[in-house]
């Protein structure tokens, strides 16, 4: 499972919505085609009911292949009569037909019972569409990253810490490494992640991405029965990427710290990648998540500084956005 639930339904309602609509205007054209050229329709008519004179033709035995052959003769002459007038109209021949956004599956999504691309490309776009919605994504790429704001001693660090996660998000598999981003507020963080998360995603990969303090409200949400979703645990630990930004803002209780360390610890153990970013130090998540839990980030997550002072409070002091 790469999307969550909610990603696959609107996806599936998009897709149905085309079907509908091609169908729905290749009616309408037959109607009007129909209507000024009668003869069109008792072609169409004569056309449909070849099935079931060769079925009861194979009924009855006798030379079938000769009945075929006839029936064969007859249907070609009559698609060449339709052919005929759609050509005096000046219309192409597929005009009676459905025209499917997707001519491979025919806006149904799947092709013998496999995925078809299209519905592979409008999953990523709708998970970009509702990160999207939930998040500053489309303010926070790599392109819009600049290291110019960082102190001249932390500069270099910082230019090296842009540079991997680009290479992370162009070399994202399955089994990509987990990253805790670390550092104090304001230092790109959370730009950087999100960036990494609209990457990811143009490569196909399904992406769930939230500050833990959203995360867990809405676990608790399910869990107490308040809400009638129930599926964010499993898109947590089942999706290709899980982003858990601000580990250590949220009001912590023995349900968040449990439910963030079975989290973590089942994603690791079906080696699922999964970026955190935190203001807190090793020493601090220890002391908030158990020794235990800061024992595994530091076995299993590879470490990434983010140094220097505030940017978003000298961006604001120089008046860019």
């Amino acid at each position: 499972m790469g999307y969550n639930k909610q990603v696959y339904e609107r996806t599936a309602a998009i897709l149905r919505e085309r079907k509908r609509k091609a169908e729905q205007e290749a009616e309408q054209r037959r109607f009007n085609f129909f209507t000024a050229y009668p003869r069109a329709e008792q072609i169409e008519q004569a056309l449909a009911k070849t099935g079931i004179t060769t079925a009861r033709a194979v009924l009855k035995g006798g030379n079938v292949r000769e009945h075929l052959s006839r029936l064969k003769q007859e249907n070609q002459a009559l698609q060449a009569e339709l052919s005929g007038l759609l050509s005096s109209a000046h219309l192409p021949g597929n005009y009676l037909e459905p025209h499917y956004t997707c001519v491979k599956c025919s806006d149904s999504g799947y092709i013998d019972g496999r995925m078809c691309s299209c519905m592979k490309q409008e999953l990523r776009a709708e998970a970009y569409r509702e990160l999207n919605a939930s998040s500053p994504l489309a303010l926070c790429s790599f392109e819009q990253f600049s290291t110019e704001y960082y102190p001249e001693a932390y500069r270099e660090k910082m230019e090296r810490v842009f540079h991997n996660c680009i290479e992370y998000a162009e070399l994202f598999s399955p089994r990509s490494p987990n990253l805790i981003f670390m550092g104090g507020t304001g230092l790109g963080k959370t730009h950087l992640s999100l960036a990494i998360a609209g990457g990811v995603i143009k490569k196909g990969y399904g992406v769930v991405y939230g500050s833990v303090n959203n995360i867990i409200n809405r676990l608790e949400q399910e869990h107490f029965g308040r809400s009638d979703d129930a599926d964010t645990r499993q898109s947590l630990i089942e999706c290709d990427l899980l982003i858990l930004d601000d580990l250590g803002t949220e009001f912590r209780t023995s349900f968040s710290i449990a439910e963030i360390y079975n989290i973590v610890n089942t994603r690791q153990m079906t080696s699922r990648p999964t970026i955190i970013s935190t203001n807190l130090t090793m020493e601090q998540l220890g002391a908030a998540y158990t020794d235990r839990f800061a024992s595994r980030i530091m076995a299993d997550y590879k470490r990434v500084l983010f140094q220097g002072e505030d940017i978003r409070q000298k961006k604001r002091l120089l008046g860019h956005s």
